[in-house]
């Protein structure tokens, strides 16, 4: 549970930092003695997240963007005989995309392959104004994979740490272990 917690103050904070790159308007606020006029977000996010380790990070996002849409997106690493893995796409939920800024949340950024195949199925659903890719820690070899195959202009990489060193089972060292796992326990099936 803490753990779980923990990503959420994270996404917190990350929400916070991204909330100043985005456009505001003057709104008048009616309160019991008066009006005030308070700068409002001119669109709400839409948070995106890949399941199932992701939901703690993106609720955190939530509790600060509270009116924002949501989508969810299932991708994992399958794993053949010789040991290798390709990441496996199979569920995609989201509202039209076009014209929004979306946060897409991942708590950790290994090979890059997973984030780079949420991103791409989310252009499916329209033409986001600004995309913000959301990890906790990366791995210097996720950063420079996702660098590298994530070009477009409107993308912005938000990063808590960067661990140099990668497993050859592409786990990141010393990185935090299985964040779906520690936020809501052991899976039977890892795929």
């Amino acid at each position: 549970m803490r753990f779980r917690r923990n990503l959420q103050r994270l996404g917190e904070i990350f929400a916070y930092e991204i909330s100043k790159t985005m456009n505001y308007q003057t709104t008048d606020i009616k309160t019991p003695l008066g009006v005030a006029p308070v700068e409002t977000l001119v669109q709400q996010p839409v948070l995106a997240t890949i399941l199932r380790a992701g939901l703690p990070l993106q609720q955190g996002l939530l509790n600060i963007f509270d009116r924002a849409e949501n989508a969810f997106i299932s991708a994992y690493r399958k794993y053949d005989e010789a040991g290798e893995f390709h990441i496996e796409f199979e569920y995609l939920a989201t509202p039209l995309l076009d014209g929004k800024d979306v946060i897409l949340s991942d708590p950790m950024l290994a090979s890059g392959a997973s984030m780079e195949v949420g991103y791409q199925a989310l252009l499916k659903k329209g033409n986001p104004k600004h995309v913000h890719l959301v990890v906790i820690i990366a791995s210097a070899q996720g950063v420079e994979y996702v660098t590298k195959h994530i070009t477009a202009d409107n993308v912005t990489l938000w990063i808590g740490a960067v661990d140099s060193e990668m497993t050859s089972m592409s786990y990141i060292v010393p990185g935090l272990g299985d964040a779906g796992d520690l936020a809501f326990g052991a899976k039977i099936d890892s795929h």
